[in-house]
């Protein structure tokens, strides 16, 4: 048995989860399912490929981590995070199959996988968005999940990290191929940036992790996310889209291409500025009245 184990996150993922599931039964490492209420053929399909699954109520990405990472119980050394809308590719499974612990040096808490998104069917391999590590396998009681974030889910290690650029982890949300459900799903999400970047602009929450341009991946995220938040609201989607498509390349992704960079990488950030003018007028409203 490897000396890794998987939790994944899980909520109506019957088009999703046999996928996953299926990439990773023959490295024979345990699998945790924290599932928070399916009501399809989730739990079943789950417990066939011999998962254990357990049961905890969603409030948001962090906060389901972090109650996973606390309470599911792992044996092994190293833990590997994933949603259930991931496939591990072929590279990455021959990495995780040959992993040897005794091979990463002790300093090393934290491994980045390198992520192929998406969308449509179409990867997505321009506008910055490949390629894109993430922090997805960390020793335990070493990694934790960052709940000062709102929406965005990430780990955090308190050692050092490493990245494997040629282990790949497919990414591709099938509900999303229906707009509607893609536009549902953002409209919530952008509550919860609003809320959190107003929060941000109060001091009323603070980064867990250290901003820095030459860091690791997601320090160099924190230190891109202090400089959004000091743009002026209405603008940087504009500003932000244009250097995504155009700087960076977007527009050789092809129509699916255009789709994306334009709903994520611009309707979504003006649907986020909008909300956070409402709030604001809304709060300088009632403060008129008192």
């Amino acid at each position: 048995m490897p000396d890794f184990s998987f939790i994944i996150l899980s909520f109506n993922e019957e088009v999703h989860l046999p996928r996953l599931l299926n990439s990773i039964k023959d490295l024979n490492a345990p699998v945790f399912i924290v599932d928070s209420g399916s009501t399809d053929k989730t739990v079943s399909i789950a417990e066939s490929y011999g998962a254990k699954v357990v049961y905890h109520a969603f409030e948001n990405h962090p906060k389901q981590w972090d109650w996973a990472l606390k309470n599911c119980q792992v044996d092994t050394t190293w833990i590997i995070g994933l949603d259930s809308d991931h496939i591990v590719s072929n590279e990455l499974f021959v990495k995780l199959n040959s992993f040897s612990p005794a091979e990463i040096p002790s300093e090393i808490t934290g491994i980045y996988f390198n992520r192929k998104n998406y969308f449509k069917g179409k990867w997505i391999k321009h506008g910055g968005y490949f390629p894109k590590y993430l922090l997805k396998m960390f020793k335990k009681n070493e990694g934790k999940s960052d709940i000062s974030e709102n929406m965005d889910h990430r780990f955090i290690v308190t050692g050092k990290t490493m990245i494997w650029s040629d282990g790949y982890l497919h990414e591709e949300n099938l509900k999303e191929n229906e707009i509607a459900f893609w536009i549902a799903k953002h409209n919530r999400y952008s509550d919860l940036v609003a809320l959190e970047e107003l929060e941000r602009r109060n001091n009323l929450r603070q980064q867990s992790i250290s901003p820095k341009f030459w860091g690791n991946p997601d320090e160099r995220i924190a230190w891109l996310k202090k400089r959004w938040w000091d743009m002026p609201l209405f603008l940087r989607p504009f500003l932000y889209f244009n250097y995504r498509f155009f700087f960076q390349l977007g527009i050789l992704d092809g129509k699916e291409g255009w789709i994306f960079h334009f709903l994520q990488g611009f309707w979504f950030r003006m649907v986020v500025d909008i909300k956070i003018a409402e709030i604001e007028g809304r709060f300088k409203t009632e403060a008129d009245k008192k």
